[in-house]
């Protein structure tokens, strides 16, 4: 008997028999404007194989004007039409199915031939859209209803409308974008008119049969956002014009409340589906922040939702349901929900793939072949870097031995785990010591690794990661000073605490400090409050009328840096603003420019500016060093004194904050050519 029973069994959608509950939700991945058709179809045949239920491709654009970005991918060609063939044919020879995303951005298109409903732009765009007139509307609908019948001419199962997250069928939906007269606007059955006729004409180009997934979206989390009655309206509307299955869409992208970090609670939204389902007589889909088989399972068989989509969970592990299908469930590479990877890369122009799995839209090119001759490899750090070398090695038929002086393996993510919202760190962690519990690789823990150590080995990888970099502020008698290391490994501070640099350790840091004792990312009630999110059928957008309640702060918190700029600017270009809000919401006082004179019993003493002008004491109980970080290259250069030849990765090749991403890159990357 399956330990997932509801996940794993089957559903069927249309003239669609699915093998079980699962899909994997749309990502725009980039592949398909690289033009090398092969390493798409390798990506999506992979997920196929690993026993995604239906897959949902990156948004394809209906038209030139609809597309995310000028370029955009999409079925304008029987050129396009043969080279989605080979995706659909690569699904479908693993036994999968794969509908085609249709989406239009409307004003969130970074162009300057973008359409609306209004000409009001976009926060998020500096582009102001067009306002459509009565034949440009019709064009919209003709070319979504043509993009749908190209897609099962090429060999998609059906297509998923994209209806949510304020891209342009939901920015007709709701006043705060459609400020129209005509029949496109004013009362809600003129405003919703649009999606539920590109639905009609959808349903129409393609047939019977194919599945039309709607994504609809339940929680605006905007200004003048949908009321539940109007998404119930919408929803049964879109059912009686031929929708298949509805998909769960939350929050637009605009929105300034986070929806998919990895400080979300899980399935922190899943109620709204469950909420949804008895008002439709089809199935309907839940999503947002569902990472792992147990939390799918819980959820179907609750009856919350008829089918669970996971996306960036099928970039950590391609054979994410083959796994929890043969009890391997420990096995399956958790997504941390961190963005590095991912939507950092998606918004940065970049092609996506995943901080957990280098090999994520890489699978041509990046490839863990058996070897023929196994070599013995010393791996010296159990950090990100050092574990995955020692894996991807040990699963290629080598000998490895890791060395950390450490008693667990995990290097500093045991110090990320202890940050309040990174609580997924902790599955991570787990996941590399469970993958390092493997034929061919021993451990040895709890030992300082020295050059005498490496006699014997046909490989030396170091990977010793990094030590904390002094920055060298004079320190009176009295003072307490910690590094960061001490702060989360539950050093006493004090109630007033300084942080020198606003890094990305510094924010953790802050984190830490303001939320003692509690953590939003464990305790939904407190996250909603937190970022003042409610319920639609309480709040019209499902948000509070006063704006967000944050508990009061745990400690009065100073965050400094020497740059004169904004501090955080560095971080996560999807999540460093909620690190921003987060810390303003408690208070955190965040200052730029400062010049750090001298710490004394008292305090930080610091001033401002080039000419150290404005000298003034903070009171604090505790000076905490979040001043970056050294490479720790001690046995690394012991090697080179002896002549002994090795690699260097991670931390000890480049400190740059904790940049987990680029360590298990190069890990992984190194590993594959040893």
């Amino acid at each position: 008997m399956t330990s997932y029973p509801h996940l794993l069994a089957p559903i069927t959608l249309g003239a669609v028999t699915l093998r079980n509950r699962s899909l994997m939700g749309s990502m725009h991945t980039g592949l398909e404007e690289t033009g090398d058709w092969g390493r798409v179809a390798a990506f999506y045949a992979a997920r196929a194989k690993g026993g995604a239920g239906l897959i949902v491709t990156g948004g394809m654009a209906p038209n030139r004007e609809g597309g995310v970005f000028p370029g955009a991918a999409g079925l304008f060609s029987e050129k396009d039409i043969a080279n989605h063939r080979r995706v659909t044919d690569a699904v479908h020879a693993e036994g999968g199915h794969i509908a085609m995303q249709i989406l239009h951005a409307g004003r969130y298109a970074y162009s300057k031939d973008c359409v609306g409903p209004s000409a009001a732009k976009s926060p998020i765009s500096p582009f102001s859209p067009r306002e459509l007139d009565e034949e440009g509307i019709e064009k919209q609908i003709a070319d979504i209803a043509t993009a749908a019948a190209r897609a099962i001419e090429a060999g998609y199962d059906g297509v998923e409308v994209m209806g949510s997250e304020g891209y342009f069928l939901n920015q007709f939906l709701v006043t705060h974008t459609n400020r129209r007269t005509d029949r496109w606007g004013g009362t809600y059955a003129n405003r919703m008119r649009l999606p539920v006729e590109v639905v009609a004409r959808v349903r129409a180009a393609m047939g019977p049969g194919a599945v039309l997934v709607y994504r609809i979206s339940l929680i605006d989390l905007v200004p003048e956002g949908s009321t539940w009655d109007e998404v119930v309206a919408l929803a049964k509307a879109i059912e009686a014009a031929g929708a298949t299955v509805l998909n769960t869409g939350i929050g637009w992208h605009e929105a300034r409340v986070p929806t998919i970090a990895t400080s979300v609670p899980r399935a922190g939204f899943a109620d709204l589906t469950a909420r949804l389902r008895p008002e439709v007589g089809i199935p309907v889909i839940t999503s947002n922040r569902i990472n792992a088989p147990e939390v799918a399972e819980r959820l179907l068989a609750a009856g919350v939702a008829d089918m669970v989509s996971m996306a960036r969970p099928w970039l950590a592990d391609a054979e994410f349901i083959v796994k929890a299908a043969s009890g391997r469930a420990a096995e399956i590479a958790p997504c941390i929900a961190c963005n590095q990877a991912c939507l950092d890369h998606t918004f940065s122009g970049k092609l996506t793939s995943c901080l957990v799995n280098p090999r994520a839209c890489h699978e041509t090119e990046l490839t863990y072949a058996p070897v023929t001759v196994p070599k013995r490899i010393a791996v010296v750090g159990a950090g990100p870097a050092g574990m995955m070398t020692a894996i991807v090695a040990g699963q290629r038929g080598h000998k490895v031995t890791l060395f950390d002086r450490a008693e667990r393996v995990g290097g500093q993510l045991n110090l990320a785990k202890q940050v309040p919202g990174k609580e997924e760190f902790h599955g991570l962690v787990d996941w590399f010591a469970t993958m390092l519990d493997a034929p061919g690789i021993t451990l040895r823990l709890g030992q300082e690794a020295t050059a005498d150590d490496m006699a014997g080995f046909d490989e030396v990888v170091i990977a010793t990661g990094v030590a904390p970099r002094d920055p060298g502020i004079p320190v009176e008698p009295g003072a307490k000073v910690l590094s960061y290391i001490d702060v989360l490994q539950c050093a006493p501070v004090g109630r007033r605490v300084a942080i020198v640099g606003a890094g990305g350790i510094g924010f953790d840091v802050a984190e830490a400090l303001v939320h003692e004792g509690e953590s939003p990312t464990l305790d939904i009630d407190l996250w909603r409050a937190e970022w003042g999110v409610t319920s639609p059928w309480r709040d019209r957008g499902g948000l509070a009328p006063a704006g967000p309640a944050p508990h009061p702060p745990a400690r009065e918190v100073h965050l400094l840096q020497r740059k004169a700029e904004k501090p955080g600017r560095g971080l996560g270009k999807t999540t460093g603003w909620i690190h921003r809000a987060n810390l303003a919401m408690k208070r955190v006082r965040m200052q730029g420019g400062v010049n750090y004179e001298r710490i004394t019993a008292e305090g930080l003493v610091i001033s401002h500016g080039p000419n150290r002008e404005q000298p003034e004491l903070l009171a604090v109980d505790a000076v905490v060093l979040c001043a970056g970080q050294v490479p720790e290259r001690g046995l690394s250069a012991e090697l080179d004194r002896r002549g002994i030849p090795h690699h260097r990765i991670g931390g000890a090749d480049v400190a740059a904050e904790l940049d987990a991403k680029r360590a298990i890159d190069q890990g992984a990357r190194l590993a594959a050519r040893l």
